[in-house]
């Protein structure tokens, strides 16, 4: 769990830091406008959706540990790289290698972690994860309000030591995933140190036996998804509902962490202490996060607190909208706040919440693959809602945001109406099949076969955990 969220980290530093670089004249020193720039983030976007599928068959063949960690070295590389840009083509030709690179991680580690724990640990576990994103976006603003005041050593920019310090601690940490990120409990053993195992058979039992308890479709792993698999998902509208509501809430989050610095430097602030500033909502978000994630795990709410967490991102872009008119610095930069603080939970929520409506491992994975290809397209579009010709007060924009975050709450509502029937019917059925089999033990007893015969084994009313063989045995 620890070097997935590790490997996340890494990945949103790579990812994120141009934004920072803007604040340091990034755009005057390579030479691209705003909207080239909008460009530049499509085509990272644009790498990641063409190639996230076909890496994610590359990770369920060959294994998370020997994948994910080839996967950290490549994009380490090329963020390192990035700092030798020196005109619009190789700006663009690098943040499309940047996507090709990083295509496929974060569905590969959400299907990894689907693969270790239990259902009702998985909203836990994806939001711990996510954290390594969320802590990413938030301290790489502070990292680089130190880094980027480095312009001029070396005669080199701020912006410049920015993607090099950070490209190389981002190969650094492939090496810690390559020593220690096992591929599975049926193969413990990690990419670099193949003849050391990372757990003793008792451990190895364990985790095999209650996850397999808790969902049997996980021993079942195939080599390769066959075309089965992908009529399945692709026909699960289910799912669908779940990419578009993750198109809905990511487009508007990431142009929002795009231009946040410079719209904070907009209301009159220092442009290096813009970065700082930027980071304030971005911390709040993680105790929030935790909060909404223990919810949704202790109280079984999925739908609610995506619900929620729309409601409340969508209420940000309303307070942007309003708050920049009336001129207040204070007031302007308290919308930037909460737009951070709660925009972005909603989305490893909404995936835990989808992974419900999975029936086995492949459909799982591939739906991984679609939700962050979902949230991917999202960043095509969402590069280009904040323009040049709508700045600072970015008015246009921030409509934009809210006509779609709209649309994505009110489909979440008519999810969560739909999970309410699905689950009553399911409930039904449940009753259907025991009346049933109560009907037929009472037939096999009227024949004189009851002391001999016994279809239900007396297992209807035992529960999980007396079922367990690793369960703590009662006192």
């Amino acid at each position: 769990m620890p070097l997935l969220t590790l490997g996340f980290f890494c990945l949103q530093l790579d990812r994120g830091n141009i934004a920072n670089a803007l604040t340091d004249n990034f755009m005057e020193d390579v030479g691209v406008t705003q909207n080239q720039f909008n460009v530049g983030q499509q085509m990272l976007s644009l790498g990641i959706v063409l190639f996230e599928i076909p890496s994610n068959m590359i990770l369920y063949r060959v294994g998370p540990g020997k994948w994910l960690t080839l996967q950290l070295f490549l994009f380490g590389t090329v963020s390192t790289f990035q700092a030798f840009q020196n005109n619009y083509g190789s700006f663009v030709a690098t943040r499309f290698l940047l996507g090709i690179t990083e295509s496929g991680f974060i569905p590969g580690g959400l299907w990894t972690l689907s693969t270790w724990y239990t259902r009702k640990e998985t909203a836990k576990r994806v939001m711990f994860f996510y954290f390594g994103n969320q802590f990413g976006q938030a301290s790489s603003k502070l990292l680089a309000y130190g880094i980027l005041h480095m312009r001029g050593v070396g005669d080199k920019a701020g912006w410049f030591w920015l993607f090099v310090l950070m490209g190389a601690f981002t190969v650094l940490s492939g090496v810690v995933l390559g020593c220690c990120l096992p591929d599975s409990f049926k193969n413990p053993r990690s990419t670099f140190l193949p003849n050391v195992k990372i757990f003793n058979e008792r451990e190895l039992h364990i985790l095999q036996t209650r996850v397999l308890l808790d969902d049997p479709m996980k021993g079942k792993k195939k080599k390769k998804i066959g075309l089965g698999a992908f009529k399945k998902a692709f026909s699960n509208w289910r799912l669908w509902v779940h990419v578009i509501i993750t198109l809905s809430n990511n487009g508007p989050q990431r142009a929002f962490d795009t231009y946040s610095p410079s719209i904070v430097k907009s209301f009159g602030f220092e442009g290096l202490t813009s970065n700082a500033l930027a980071s304030v909502g971005l911390f709040l978000q993680i105790p929030v996060s935790w909060s909404f994630s223990y919810v949704s795990d202790r109280f079984n709410k999925r739908p609610e607190t995506v619900i929620a967490g729309l409601s409340m991102h969508l209420l940000g872009y309303v307070f942007n909208r309003i708050f920049t008119e009336l001129g207040r610095r204070g007031v302007s930069y308290f919308g930037v706040v909460w737009t951070q603080t709660f925009g972005t939970f909603s989305h490893p929520l909404n995936i835990a919440w989808m992974s419900l409506a999975c029936d086995d491992s492949e459909e799982r994975a591939l739906a991984m693959a679609m939700v962050i290809m979902g949230a991917n397209i999202a960043g095509i579009y969402g590069a280009q809602i904040f323009r040049s010709d709508d700045k600072p007060k970015y008015r246009r924009g921030f409509t934009i945001n809210i006509v779609v975050l709209a649309i994505g709450l009110a489909l979440a509502v008519l999810r969560f109406f739909d999970d309410k029937i699905w689950r009553r019917s399911k409930v039904a059925e449940i009753q259907q099949q025991l009346a049933r089999e109560n009907g037929d033990v009472s037939d096999d007893k009227s024949d004189g076969q009851g002391d001999n015969h016994t279809p239900t084994l007396g297992l209807e009313k035992t529960s999980p955990a007396e079922l367990n063989p690793i369960a703590k045995p009662t006192q």
